[in-house]
């Protein structure tokens, strides 16, 4: 295993690569990995560097020590009652959690999130921005926003109602009580719960699986599943054909036809 650190000067997030595989690990536990200015940056630069890297078929993220991510470190933050003086939240969305949101949304590979502990706030958004998500059996996913007079960001209001429905979204959000991994999988927010000391076995084993894909269909998987619901069907049906068209003359397309008619295992190689 070569493990990196993403930035030297400050080492809030370490890059380890095992084969195709890419994990990014979160590293401020005695914060629980809240996300201070640094973090944001190195996890962006990271996250950055998973996306352009030919190596990497497939990424999973999780944090340090006790949780995943306990969301903004609001230490950061100016809550003046001048209004002038307060932090433009619209602005820190904009500029720094926006970015991260949209390329792990956007990467063309999987994302496996590993949710160990708490995930809250925008580490709650960040673990739900995961194409499949994994949680501890002690991890809990909050959205506390209501108690400090404002709403889930960060992508949370987008994902979270696709996934379990408007209902039980209004439900969780409004009342911003915590909510244990096993209600979370019941629900259909995260996809499944493992013992804690069995997650990042069971993240590592789904990310190799991943990895040997087709990387370019998981990609497409992945961008006709997050469109799906802006088109009608003809409009969908236009995207699949035009997908399955070039999949069809690439190198894993045809490899994987070939091992189908021959009746052997296709190896693909991203391509």
């Amino acid at each position: 295993m070569r493990t990196a650190i993403a930035n030297d000067a400050s080492p809030c997030v370490e890059v380890k690569q095992t084969g195709p595989v890419t994990v990014i690990v979160m590293k401020q536990p005695e914060r629980l990995n809240a996300l201070s200015p640094q973090l944001l940056i190195d996890l962006h630069q990271s996250l950055s560097m998973a996306a352009q890297d030919p190596h990497c078929r497939c990424l999973i993220l999780t944090g340090s020590g006790r949780g995943f991510c306990a969301g903004a470190d609001l230490s950061h933050f100016n809550g003046s009652d001048n209004q002038e003086q307060a932090t433009d939240l619209a602005a820190t969305l904009h500029e720094t959690y926006h970015p991260i949101i949209r390329l792990m949304r956007g990467m063309e590979k999987p994302v496996i999130t590993a949710v160990n502990g708490v995930a809250a706030g925008a580490g709650c958004s960040i673990a739900l921005a995961g194409d499949i998500v994994l949680a501890g059996r002690s991890a809990s996913f909050i959205q506390a926003f209501i108690k400090l007079g404002l709403i889930p960001d960060a992508g949370s209001t987008w994902f979270v109602p696709r996934a379990i429905g408007r209902a039980r979204a209004l439900q969780w959000m409004m009342s911003g009580e915590p909510l244990d991994a096993q209600t979370a999988e019941q629900w259909g927010l995260i996809n499944a719960v493992h013992d804690d000391d069995q997650l990042m076995g069971a993240a590592m084993s789904l990310g190799c699986q991943m990895a040997a894909q087709a990387t370019r269909a998981l990609a497409g998987i992945k961008a006709l599943i997050d469109h799906s619901s802006e088109q009608d069907l003809d409009e969908q049906l236009g995207s699949e054909a035009r997908l399955q068209g070039m999949l069809g003359y690439g190198q894993d397309g045809r490899e994987g036809i070939s091992a189908f008619l021959h009746k052997r295992p296709a190896v693909f190689s991203g391509d």
